[in-house]
Parts: C-alpha cells; sequence; structure tokens
C-alpha cells in the first residue's frame, strides 16, 4: 500500500467523500497517522467531520496558495488520537482559476505537501467530482488512485474516464502513478441491474476490483448529519463493516 492515495470519480454522488471519510477513520483506528485532505470546494469531507466552514482559520486553499502551511491549516480529530483533516470552502473554486496562469500550476499540491513527508503513514486526498485543474493536481501528488463505483451503469461511463485521465497523467504528468483499485459502493444486493453492474465490472476489471463491497446503509447516509464518519457512528452496521474490510484490504493488497 502506497501511503498517499487519491479518492477520484468525476460523477458526483458515487459515496467518494463517503469512502474519504470512513477510510481515514479506519486507518486511524488501526493505528496508522492519517491525513484527509478535503479538496473538493464543496467542502462535504470537512463537513463529515463537524468542522465549521465558517472558521477564519486556514484550509487548503490557504495551503494551495502558500498563505499558510498544512500544520496551521491540519485540525485534529478529537477522540482518534491519530487522524488530521485539511478542511476546504468554497473558496477553493477560486484556486482553480488563479492556477491557471501559474507556473507549475500541476504540481501546487504536490510541492505544498513535500513538507509532511515522514509525518504521516497515510494520506486520503477527497477529490472534487471533475476532471479539472483540482484533480489534477490531486493526481500528480498521490502514489496511487482509488476509484470508488456506483453500481449503476452510468458511473461505468465516469470510470472509463478516469481511467483515460489517469493514462494521460501517467504519460505527461506523474510516470509512476498507479491503480489502488475500484471499490464498487451503494450497492443493493437485490436490484438485479445493480448485480448486472457488478458483474460487468468484475469481468472487465478482475485485478482492480476489490472484494468489498459497500451497501447502501442508511447509517452511513445519516453520519455526516452528526458531523461523524459512518463507521463511527454506527461502527456494526453493515456499511462500517463493509469500510473496514476494505481498508483491510488496502494494507494487506500487493
Amino acid at each position: 500500500m502506497k501511503p498517499i492515495i487519491a479518492i477520484v470519480n468525476r460523477k458526483g454522488g458515487v459515496g467518494k467523500t463517503t469512502t474519504a471519510v470512513n477510510l481515514a477513520a479506519t486507518f486511524a483506528a488501526s493505528g496508522r497517522r492519517t491525513l484527509l485532505i478535503d479538496f473538493d470546494p464543496q467542502g462535504n469531507t470537512t463537513t463529515a467531520f463537524g468542522i465549521s466552514k465558517e472558521s477564519n482559520l486556514p484550509t487548503v486553499y490557504d495551503v494551495l496558495t502558500g498563505q499558510a502551511s498544512w500544520k496551521e491549516a491540519s485540525r485534529a480529530i478529537l477522540g482518534s488520537g491519530l487522524l488530521s483533516v485539511i478542511p476546504s470552502t468554497a473558496d477553493l473554486s477560486g484556486a482553480e482559476v488563479e492556477l491557471v496562469t501559474a507556473k507549475s500550476r500541476e504540481y501546487r499540491l504536490r510541492d505544498r505537501m513535500k513538507s509532511m513527508e515522514g509525518e504521516f503513514d497515510t494520506i486520503l486526498i477527497d477529490c472534487p467530482p471533475s476532471l479539472g485543474l483540482l484533480t489534477v493536481n490531486a493526481l500528480a501528488a498521490a502514489q496511487e488512485v482509488l476509484i470508488p463505483l456506483q453500481c449503476e451503469y452510468y458511473a461505468l461511463e465516469g470510470l472509463s474516464q478516469v481511467l483515460k485521465t489517469m493514462e494521460i497523467i501517467k504519460k505527461n504528468i506523474h510516470r509512476t502513478l498507479e491503480m489502488a483499485g475500484i471499490v464498487l459502493t451503494m450497492q443493493d444486493r437485490h436490484n438485479p441491474n445493480n448485480l448486472a453492474i457488478e458483474e460487468e465490472v468484475r469481468h472487465h476489471f478482475a485485478k482492480q476490483t476489490f472484494d468489498s463491497i459497500i451497501p447502501r446503509d442508511p447509517c452511513l447516509s445519516m453520519a455526516p448529519s452528526v458531523g461523524r464518519p459512518g463507521v463511527w457512528y454506527h461502527p456494526w452496521s453493515a456499511g462500517a463493516l463493509a469500510y473496514l474490510q476494505l481498508t483491510l484490504e488496502l494494507q494487506h493488497k500487493d
């Protein structure tokens, strides 16, 4: 397992942030010093941990633009001991515009993360639901890419676009970028269409698809409303146990 993982899908509503939040919590619970970077201007990861977006404290925007260090922007999550989050707000949308004319704009996040070396065992980057400059920065900084894939037909189109973008990044920006894998999310075992999508994904991406499947689980959906990851909110729920299994797969994969 590589220490820096970007969680990417150009389509929204596929469980990307839910995956980022719950993996971060389970990695920390397993004893890994974990940092979760909210790199989405929507700030859903920030909300999921109960961090206020109204604070004047530094965010990932300030880190990206050089106005603050990652230490100044990171928030230690109480009760976890090993988990920190760098929050995001809508200001991050402005950074994407500002970076357009910047020198080495694709490497801004990677350059800002160099000072983190040795500080964390795992760094997760929750990317926006697009393949724009912010996501390119995340892919340039990461070592592996994890793709959450909702078990619906249109999600397959998003998968193909992410894979094409990865190939472009590997060819032109980051030659050692690797695939961590594809995780099937929001699975409903009673829905034959969901099962058909799972079969198709496993047929075409057998080696890249994790055994773990994240089911539809109301506990995962309700957890952000109380500012807690689902694995803390209801640790024995089907969704929480699935994320625990996924964490173990990531830690032990070749």
